[in-house]
């Protein structure tokens, strides 16, 4: 490998990691300058695809490396296996991860380090108390029993056609910038995940690929979760990377949206995690939430739980495992428990403007 390609590599990665120390230069001249130039760009290129070209990409690695195992393996059984071999291969399974760390913090990652929507909506996130919370879910509470009255099985069965999902979430995010203009969404690109059945197994409801821009839903998982799941990768599109960010953005999304079955998705999920955060603390608590939610948001939990108990594997916690480490690497220290951390965003927001804002 040419000298200059390494140099430019190393270059590469001690910007990123100074960039890293300084959350408002990459707010100001990344986050809200360059990226969404880049984010715009890969969804105008790639968007009118009718498949994932990032899943291909995806499987198309997959395939290389699978290749090149087979080709060490083979290299070891016939004992051709040479200290030059092993020196070649280490330089370029170095240049390789250099590569993709660089390309990754350059096209979506850095925003792992901005001050993000806090700093947009002048929010204090701090810690809360067991009545903060108690609040908190009560509220959640009542709107998701509201809304789980609401959404008709019509309006469900709509989510089939997952044209029909994308674009509804599309106009949640234009009636969101309405009242929020920095969560203005153009080029639309969502797409349903090629590898869905496999996410199923290895535990991912969605995710969005930073090398082609594309926003990737698993469609097969309960369909009153695919409004809240497809908003919440689209916040990754906009740039916010850390869980507990795109997990707020995409309740503002779904909240600002006059649908029914979009409301409900997120005040499901929002009413799951504070009932969480309320069962840590106090079991018989949560257990008196509980036994006043709605019949159909029971029913819903009880199909959510039999859908993963169906594809329940020993994999799945070693995936899992390892995505908590990389999440904890990218400047989220609670790892998985990132995604419940919405929780503090919300009693911040309705700390600042009130309960009827949730």
């Amino acid at each position: 490998m040419k000298s200059w390609s390494w140099v430019l590599l190393i270059i590469g990665t001690i910007f990123i990691k100074w960039a890293s120390w300084y959350p408002g230069w990459v707010e100001q001249n990344y986050s809200l300058g360059i990226y969404p130039v880049i984010a715009s760009t890969q969804r105008f290129l790639f968007g009118w695809l009718p498949v994932s070209l990032g899943d291909l990409f995806y499987g198309f690695l997959i395939l290389v490396i699978l290749y090149k195992t087979f080709i060490l393996f083979r290299t070891l059984f016939r004992k051709q296996f040479t200290r030059q071999y092993f020196i070649t291969g280490l330089q370029q399974i170095l240049f390789f991860i250099l590569f993709v760390y660089v390309l990754f913090n350059l096209f979506w990652g850095l925003n792992y380090n901005r001050k993000g929507i806090a700093r947009q909506l002048g929010l204090e996130v701090k810690q809360y108390t067991i009545q903060d919370l108690d609040t908190l879910t009560s509220v959640i509470q009542e709107r998701v029993n509201y809304y789980a009255g609401m959404v008709t099985e019509a309006q469900r069965d709509s989510f089939d056609r997952k044209k029909t999902l994308f674009h509804s979430a599309v106009a949640a995010y234009k009636q969101a910038a309405l009242q929020f203009p920095f969560l203005t969404y153009r080029n639309p690109s969502i797409k349903p995940s090629l590898f869905s059945y496999l996410g199923n197994y290895l535990g991912f409801q969605g995710y969005y690929n930073p090398f082609s821009g594309e926003a990737q839903v698993n469609t097969t998982v309960p369909r009153f979760l695919e409004p809240y799941v497809t908003a919440h990768e689209m916040a990754h599109q906009l740039g916010y990377a850390k869980e507990n960010e795109a997990n707020f953005v995409g309740f503002l999304a779904c909240r600002s949206y006059d649908n029914p079955a979009f409301r409900y998705s997120a005040y499901y999920d929002m009413y799951n995690y504070a009932l969480t955060e309320v069962y840590l603390r106090d079991t018989a608590r949560a257990a008196a939430f509980q036994r006043n939610v709605h019949p159909q948001v029971k029913k819903d939990q009880r199909e959510f739980r039999d859908f993963y108990r169906k594809y329940k594997n020993p994999i799945e916690p070693v995936i899992m495992w390892g995505y908590g480490q990389f999440l904890k690497a990218n400047n989220q220290p609670a790892g998985k428990r990132s995604y419940n951390e919405v929780v503090t965003w919300l009693m911040a927001y309705y700390k600042k403007y009130g309960t009827a804002a949730l």
